[in-house]
């Protein structure tokens, strides 16, 4: 049976990282990202990692952040992992000598595979849906027909994920794991706990039928 974990991204309370963990996900996603509506400061990310028990994957996203800053953030947050929203290269990522995964934004005219190519440290790619000007978080699904079959790294699916579509999108695309912000929310960056455990029940049903 194929397990596909589970990534609630733009947590921004320790009520909502609980509860996630609670109903079951792998991982929650903090995001550094000062434009977005679902960004944390340091303090607060701290506090949050600090609340959360054993055998979590934190995530920390960043969006074209300079190094030195990225740096403050992971000398006060335990992070266990990073993940690139922006239009970093692969030497931007690896300067950091951290596991990371690379979000990629696809549109219908891209190669998809030569993207991922572009990345041969990333420990897995984040596919998005592509909006002109927003690195994330739009809520949107992309057409899951781009992804190839094969790319060679773990994939994680996200873009418009909700209780309603998440289990077409796995088992169209066979992903490692699916990612959710917006899907399960009651106001961007407020998790709906119902919510929340509805989808990861969702994404564990589909596993159970694979």
């Amino acid at each position: 049976m194929s397990v596909v974990r589970c990534k609630i991204c733009g947590i921004t309370r320790l009520e909502d990282a609980l509860a996630a963990v609670a109903a079951g996900a792998d991982a929650i996603g903090l995001v550094f990202y000062a434009r977005s509506p679902r960004s944390v400061s340091i303090e607060q990310a701290r506090s949050i990692v600090a609340g959360l028990p054993p055998f979590v994957t934190t995530v920390g996203l960043f969006v074209d952040m300079p190094q030195a800053e990225i740096e403050q953030v992971l000398a006060a947050v335990p992070l266990d992992l990073l993940q690139f929203h922006g239009d970093e290269s692969a030497a931007d990522c690896d300067a950091l000598k951290r596991p990371y995964i690379k979000a990629l934004r696809v549109r219908a005219q891209d190669d998809v595979t030569a993207l991922v190519d572009a990345y041969p440290d990333a420990r897995a790619v984040l596919l998005d849906t592509f909006v002109d000007g927003v690195p994330g978080g739009t809520g949107q699904a992309f057409d899951w027909a781009l992804v190839p079959a094969r790319l060679g790294k773990p994939v994680i699916l996200a873009g418009g994920l909700t209780l309603e579509n998440v289990a077409a999108a796995i088992a169209q695309v066979q992903p490692y794991a699916v990612d959710v912000s917006g899907g399960v929310e009651l106001a961007k960056g407020i998790k709906d706990a119902a919510k929340v455990k509805d989808f990861v029940r969702a994404v564990r049903t589909v596993e159970g039928s694979m």
